[in-house]
Formats: structure tokens, sequence, C-alpha cells
């Protein structure tokens, strides 16, 4: 993602130099692990399964609508007879949730969900949604639950069409946005209650008020049962910063993506981990002043551009900023997981922000 921002090398090198302090000090003044406000609602789309909408306070908004729909199971190889699904019934014949969850483990595929984002002025095939799709299709994927729960018998399954649309251009990178979203959305999916049993042609219930959430929110699974959130954190120096603006993407040193679920037991689990070439690597750097064209042409003009390359490489000045060029550490990257995982760490204190909007 290219980075745009009408910074001079100056307003950068001020701006790295904030944010490399201990503590770090941001332009929004938020905290290292603050996040910025955000406007959020579930089930805006009525003909939707679920859906969700999620604007931050920049302007930057995104809506995400989920459709389910029934599709029949090609053979799997090596498929044998105990792959029926024999629905579990307790004493008072209701469906017992839990027991039908665990029949389900391992038997979900992974071309049973689709993702597709559309953002004003990109194809489909740009290289930026392309790049977003995978990343949140990795994390739903990684979890293991979303995929187990589409499977309805040996001949039937979900299948699941989760439609992104940012609705204006990304003011900054906008993957915290579209898996906020998604994981809303999720939440707040419902899908009709079957009622047909073992390996019939599936039925379903025609009335709505008796569907299930795909995401089960009573039981033994509620815990548990959570789509990832992905979340972008930066460093900048020895400093980590979560949720980062425009601003400071354009001086951090690296940026992560780092997907989070709910695990078996208590705390949350790492499903997915990618670093993202950060937009500062596009931000140029200052001009040392002999190469100024503007102020001395006739010292540039006898230059090759191997030669002027050679100088700038030997410019050592403090007044000419430059972005960027290194990786990150494996402290860091250490650092970050465990702020992320840890007890009331950043991924509870999200995800217990985003349990208040689906309440």
């Amino acid at each position: 993602m290219a980075n745009t921002i009408p910074l001079s090398p100056a307003e950068l090198s001020y701006l790295h130099t904030s944010l490399s302090q201990t503590p770090p000090i941001r332009p929004d003044g938020r905290s290292p692990t603050q996040f910025r406000p955000l406007v959020a609602e579930t089930d805006i789309l009525p003909s939707a399964n679920g859906s969700a909408r999620i604007c931050f306070a920049d302007g930057t908004e995104a809506i995400v609508g989920v459709k389910a729909e029934v599709e029949k199971s090609s053979a799997r190889p090596g498929a044998t007879t105990d792959d029926i699904f024999k629905n579990s019934r307790d004493q008072d014949g209701d469906v017992d949730v839990d027991r039908e969850e665990s029949d389900k483990e391992g038997k979900g595929r992974d071309e049973w969900l689709e993702i597709a984002i559309e953002i004003p002025g990109m194809r489909d095939d740009d290289s930026l949604p392309v790049f977003l799709s995978a990343m949140l299709t990795e994390a739903l994927l990684s979890d293991g639950g979303l995929k187990d729960r589409l499977w309805i018998n040996s001949r039937f399954h979900w299948r699941l069409y989760i439609d992104i649309l940012l609705l204006s251009q990304p003011r900054s990178y906008p993957l915290p946005l579209l898996s906020l979203t998604t994981h809303l959305a999720l939440i707040s999916t419902r899908i009709p209650a079957l009622i047909s049993e073992h390996d019939e042609d599936p039925l379903f219930n025609d009335d709505w008020e008796a569907s299930t959430f795909l995401y089960p929110r009573s039981g033994e699974l509620q815990a548990r049962s959570k789509p990832p959130v992905t979340l972008l954190v930066v460093s900048i120096g020895e400093a980590v910063l979560f949720d980062p603006s425009r601003d400071e993407l354009a001086v951090c040193d690296s940026a992560m993506a780092i997907s989070v679920a709910q695990s078996a037991g208590a705390g949350l689990k790492v499903v997915a981990l990618r670093m993202i070439d950060p937009p500062s690597r596009l931000t140029a750097g200052g001009v040392p002043q002999v190469l100024n064209s503007t102020s001395n042409p006739a010292a540039t003009a006898s230059l090759s551009p191997a030669e002027a390359l050679v100088l700038r490489e030997k410019d050592q000045g403090q007044t000419v900023w430059r972005p960027p060029r290194g990786g990150v550490r494996r402290a860091i990257i250490s650092r970050i997981i465990k702020m992320v995982v840890e007890n009331n760490g950043v991924g509870e204190e999200v995800i217990a922000g985003l349990a208040g909007v689906e309440a």
C-alpha cells in the first residue's frame, strides 16, 4: 500500500523520533495499546444471514454481509460409512448443541468458505484486495471451528459467502477494520434449524426465530466459540503500537498482522501471523543539498545516476531523514505476541469490546 502523505522529511523525522521515545508520543494522543474510536452495529442487512458495520473516527467505514447456501458435498477420498452424521438429542428430544459440535470436528473443508473484498477505485484482482482476502481467510480457516460448523451431514454442507465492502478509500491500512467487521458479522450470523436426521436431504425449520447462531451463544462451547480477530501492530524503535494510523505507518520500522482466537481452554491462541511490507518502505527520504537540482543545478548536471546514488549513500548529514529499511528483532515479535495473548491483554480487550456490540 503506497504512502501518499504530504509530509516533509523534517516532519517525518520528528514523527519517527516522537514515536521512538519511551513512552511513545502518538500524534492523536493515544496510548500504545489504545484503538481508535469506532461506531459498530450488527444485523443491518435484512436479507443476509449475518451482517455488521463499523465506522472508524477518521470516516473509514466497512460493511460485511454473510450469506449461507446449502450445497451437495462431493465424495471425500477414503470416506466411509463412519462419516455419516448422527444427530444427538437429549432426553427431552432437543438437539444437544455441544454434542453436535463435537461430531462435526475435522469434517469441514477449506473450499466451503469464500471471501470477497471490494475497495472503491480498485479491481477485485488488485494486489491489496487479494492480499487482504488471503489474510482474513487464513485466520478463519486456521481456527478450524468455522469450517466444521458448515458440515450438515455426509452429503450436504453450507457454503459461506462473506462479502466485504469498504465504502471509501482507506485512510490507513484497512486490515483491522475489515477483520473487526467480519468478526461482528459472523457473531450475528444465524442459520435455519435442521429438523431432518442422519443422512437425509436437509430439511429446515421455516421459523426464523428457531434458527441457530453459527457461533453458539449457550452451552459449554460458548466461551470458545468466537471468530478470530486480526490486529495490526507496528514497531518503531523499541516502541510497539497497536492500530497504527496512516502517519505512524509512514515511519514504522516493521508491521505485523497477528490473528488470535479463543483457545480450547482459557485465554487466546495465535492462529496466524504475517509480516506486512510497511508503507514506510515507499516513503521518500530527504534529498542531500548537494543533489538538490533546484538550488544547485550545476552540481548534479555532471553526475551520472550511479554517481548520484553513491553520493547519496555517502551523505551522513543529520538533517537528511532516511526511512526505515530494516527488519524486526525476534525479541520484539515475542513481546508483541505476549501483549496480545496474555490474560487481560490487548486481544481479550478487543474481543470483550466487540462482545458488548453483539449484546
